[in-house]
């Protein structure tokens, strides 16, 4: 039980249950068949899986350096083998799963992971280290709506969303990072730019994700959904001008709560695309 639990924390579990549970409702809300949904729905998981577990294992030497006592690799607790094993059975699974949507929406998959690896496998450390979030976090979309009867392509305003989204993200995840990976020679493009510009930035993409995807259906946007881009502007203001204190977190949770907020416009426009 205790190798299984430290299994389960090498493979970053909330991320991949985030984007799993994103991918669960745009399936859902499309014209998959229900085993077709779900096993893109799989397949998403399988891979998310994959990024987790290869993450830890590139970094276990880093994570080590830092004393980072979340990382079960880092601390020994767990060996590198088997954390090598259930990355090539996860992987394998995810792209198995992807061809059970079809041969152009698996393609689509398969860039996606193939870019998430490339930021595990050294992207992370250097100026492009945001493309993989876009890239990524926009393909999701397209593998989920190709694997309709027909392949259809997604509307390009939900595919910006989600990699507007997938790239605050990035800079949101990075921003209690920076002395750590100062400490270990990780020099992505947030870390180039500094904490203050990171911090708007990634307001700027959340909010900019919030447009698109209020905007973007077509037709006049329903009123609570028209609401969420003051609601929005109010929460990323209020969090910057808190978060000028030293210390203060506010700026990095106000961006997690307008990407949530996103989250729900990101499921219910994408319900209205199909």
């Amino acid at each position: 039980m205790r190798a299984t639990g430290a299994m389960a924390r090498a493979s970053h579990p909330l991320p991949a249950l985030a984007v799993t549970a994103v991918a669960t409702g745009l399936a859902f809300g499309t014209d998959r068949t229900m085993a077709s949904a779900l096993l893109a729905t799989a397949a998403v998981f399988a891979g998310q899986l994959s990024v987790g577990w290869l993450n830890d294992l590139v970094d276990a030497r880093r994570d080590a350096l830092v004393g980072r006592t979340d990382k079960p690799v880092a601390t020994g607790e767990l060996a590198a083998g088997p954390v090598r094993v259930a990355f090539a059975v996860s992987a394998a699974a995810a792209l198995a799963l992807s061809f059970a949507s079809g041969p152009i929406a698996a393609a689509a998959h398969i860039l996606a992971l193939a870019s998430a690896w490339a930021y595990d496998l050294g992207l992370k450390a250097t100026a492009w280290s945001v493309a993989p979030f876009a890239f990524s976090f926009g393909l999701l979309p397209a593998f989920l709506y190709m694997g309709q009867p027909g392949a259809p392509v997604p509307p390009l305003w939900l595919m910006a969303a989600a990699a507007s989204l997938g790239s605050a993200a990035h800079f949101a995840n990075v921003l209690p990072d920076f002395a750590d990976d100062h400490a270990t020679g990780v020099r992505g493009l947030p870390h180039r730019l500094g904490p203050w510009p990171t911090r708007i930035i990634a307001a700027a993409l959340v909010l900019t994700a919030s447009v698109l995807l209020v905007f973007g259906p077509p037709g006049p946007p329903p009123m609570l959904a028209l609401a969420a881009v003051p609601v929005a502007l109010a929460v990323l203001v209020t969090g910057l001008a808190l978060g000028r204190r030293p210390r203060s977190r506010a700026a990095f949770r106000a961006v997690m709560l307008v990407a949530l907020l996103d989250v729900a416009l990101l499921l219910q426009s994408g319900a209205a695309a199909t």
